[in-house]
């Protein structure tokens, strides 16, 4: 007769143990009657969040960063006002931040008309949130033209994604 030394009795006997307990376990869950509803709370608990006030993120989730444009235009249409309204709010609650904003074309056209394109929209925006209380010295603009599209695809739906401007923020947040 062959004898087994104790360790190994002993792991051969946990292995064993460990394996009926997570079966057991498993059909103890399988089993178990539904939980009940929990009762309806006086206050809702808190949503926590990982965006940090005053931050890109912020900005871009909370606020939003884009605005659109039509075709061959500059002019900030009255459904972006109330978007750059609410990044001039934005900045006037973090005056430490600054901000570029980002001036893009479509594809159609040379690059230099696309680029001088975008450098006026991004000057629209730049006046409207100067307009809106922001100082000028805390927004910068570029122009990209047509060199940074979202969107590749030969279509008017693409193209009126990447006739747009960009606000974003370049220093003071609190990343």
């Amino acid at each position: 007769m062959t004898r087994f030394p104790t360790a190994l009795k002993f792991a051969c006997l946990s292995a064993a143990l460990l394996l009926g307990a997570c079966t057991h376990k498993q059909e103890a869950v399988n089993t178990a009657p539904p939980p009940a509803a929990p009762a309806p709370m006086a206050q809702a608990a808190p949503v926590t969040s990982s965006i940090i006030p005053g931050s890109a993120e912020d900005l871009r989730v909370n606020v939003g960063d884009t605005v659109h444009f039509g075709y061959n235009e500059y002019n900030v249409e009255d459904a972006d006002k109330t978007l750059l309204g609410r990044q001039a709010a934005w900045l006037a609650k973090y005056p430490s931040v600054r901000v570029t904003v980002e001036g893009h074309a479509d594809e159609r056209g040379t690059r230099e008309y696309n680029l001088a394109l975008g450098a006026r929209r991004a000057n629209a925006v730049k006046e409207f949130l100067v307009s809106q209380g922001v100082s000028t010295g805390r927004v910068e603009t570029v122009s990209y033209g047509k060199e940074r599209p979202i969107c590749t695809e030969s279509s008017d739906a693409c193209y009126a994604q990447n006739r747009r401007g960009v606000t974003t923020v370049t220093g003071g947040a609190n990343s």
